[in-house]
Parts: structure tokens; sequence; C-alpha cells
């Protein structure tokens, strides 16, 4: 999936080899851009505003799929059907999200109190053996689901939208072998985002005392949506000055951290992903046109 200023554009391969386009125009209601021009409100409204939108491209790549492995699917069926997956994806999610959040928030803060809670004082030291827990158990976690085909796949399509991006910067022609060129990585990227929850968790989490377990673990829960607000307006810091030479290693755990959310692609990976970013260029030019006019 490509996003562009006015449209998000999905591109599918199908069983025959063609390639099918969903086009969803960046429409959000009024309420919702309101809240994201807001510091620190933003970052949780758009996390949100993401997975329901990307709910829609999922339902349709999986449609695409149900196609060409049973056959065209009735309007009459199709219209429920699309309903009740965007739903349950919708709700998958959220609640997947939600069910993430707590475990890696919750699981790091009992073991380390288990396994250093009654060696010493102090919250902050804590705190921080909390937050190199919490980036263990991710980083393995990350390592474990790359090794299945599905996931491995879905970090190869990630590895060939960071490259097409990164030709098109570089003001290249967006042939196949232009974007393998190309390093997998990418300055904006959401895994950045991912690394600054743990280090901002830190941050925040040490200003907090507790009393037992349970109050170190309530208060990490109670304060995941101000780590998120928090962490999206680093995200957005760290790339305004990613140009700046010293401030630029800002970014740089993110960029490790790609190493594992990234693979390379193959040929026709490149291939669907340079169609997907060229019909959002065309698209958003279209509509920008229409805008002046």
């Amino acid at each position: 999936m490509m996003g562009g200023r006015h449209v998000n554009v999905t591109a599918v391969r199908r069983k025959n080899n063609e390639i099918s386009f969903y086009e969803v125009p960046r429409a959000d209601k009024e309420w919702v851009k309101t809240l994201k021009k807001i510091p620190f409100i933003r970052g949780l409204v758009s996390i949100i505003d993401s997975s329901a939108k990307g709910a829609k491209h999922l339902n349709f790549a999986t449609e695409k799929y149900a196609e060409d492995e049973e056959g065209p699917i009735e309007e009459s069926e199709k219209k429920g059907w699309d309903m009740t997956m965007v739903l349950g994806v919708a709700v998958v999610g959220i609640l997947s999200f939600i069910f993430g959040k707590v475990i890696f928030t919750a699981t790091p803060a009992i073991i380390e109190q288990i396994l250093f809670g009654k060696l010493f004082d102090g919250k902050v030291l804590h705190t921080m053996i909390e937050g190199v827990i919490k980036i263990i158990l991710l980083l393995v976690y990350l390592y474990v689901i790359s090794l299945t085909p599905l996931i491995k796949r879905l970090f190869m399509y990630h590895g060939a939208e960071h490259k097409v991006i990164s030709a098109h910067e570089a003001g290249v022609e967006l042939t196949v072998s232009n974007v393998q060129k190309f390093s997998r990585l990418h300055y904006r990227c959401g895994s950045s985002f991912i690394v600054f929850t743990v280090i901002v968790g830190v941050i925040i989490y040490s200003f907090v005392s507790y009393d037992t377990l349970w109050d170190r673990v309530l208060w990490r829960l109670a304060l995941l949506p101000v780590v998120i607000g928090v962490s999206y307006e680093v995200l957005r810091m760290t790339n305004a000055v990613r140009e700046i030479p010293v401030l630029r290693l800002l970014g740089y755990p993110g960029l490790w951290l790609q190493k594992l959310t990234t693979k390379e692609p193959t040929d026709d990976m490149v291939e669907v992903s340079i169609a997907s970013f060229k019909r959002m260029l065309e698209l958003d030019q279209q509509m920008s046109l229409n805008k002046v006019s």
C-alpha cells in the first residue's frame, strides 16, 4: 500500500499475473482532521485511523485472493462478505493492538520485578532494566514471526515499498533494476515508532512511584496513551531534523529495527510496489488539479 497526499493505493498481483488496484481517497472527517492537529493527541488518533483504513485494504487483498482461488464472488454475496470482512478485520486489528500493547507493557514489568525487584532499590534503575527486557522481548518476537512464510513475505513487500520510495526521492526512473539498487531501510518508517515507545516509556515511567507489582503494571497501562502521544511527537521531530548530521543519529534505532521488519524483495514484488506508487502519484496529481480548478 502506498499513501499519498490525497489517496491511498493498494496493488495486488492476481493469479493471471495482472495487477489490480484499490484506491481510497484520504477524506478524513472534520473532527478527525482537528484531532490530528493537536500535539500529543494526534499520535493515538493517527494510529487508530490508520488501523481502520488498513482494514479496508487488507479486505481488498483478501477478496482478490478468494476470487483467484474460488472464482468470482456474486455481487449479492460480495456486499455482505465485504461488510463482514471489514468489520472482522477491524475488530481483530483493534483487539490485537490492545492485547499486544498490554502484553508488551505488562510482561517486562512483571519479569523485572520477579528477577530484580528485591535485589536493590532505585525505581529509575528498575525501569531501565524493564526497558532492556522489553527490547529483548520485542527483538525475539519479531525474529520468530519473521521466520514464518506469510510474515516473511509481508516483510519483503515492506522492503520493496521502502526501495521504491527511496528511488523516487533520489529522482531516478522507477524501474525494477533501478529500485533494487536502493536500501530496504528508510528513515521515515513506522518501525521507528516502536523503538521510541520503548525509550519514551522508560523516561516517563521513571517519574512514577509504585509500592507493589500491581501498582507498577496499572501505572504502565494507564500511561500508555501518554507514551504513544509523546513517542509520535518524537518521531515527527526526528523526521524533521533527519538532514542535520548529528541529529540524524536519533533515527538510527528505527533503522536498526528495520533489519528485522523488512526483507530483501524479489523483482516481482518490486514491480507491484512500483505499480502502486505510480498509480498513487497519478491519482494525487489528478485530485490536486481538480481542487485547483
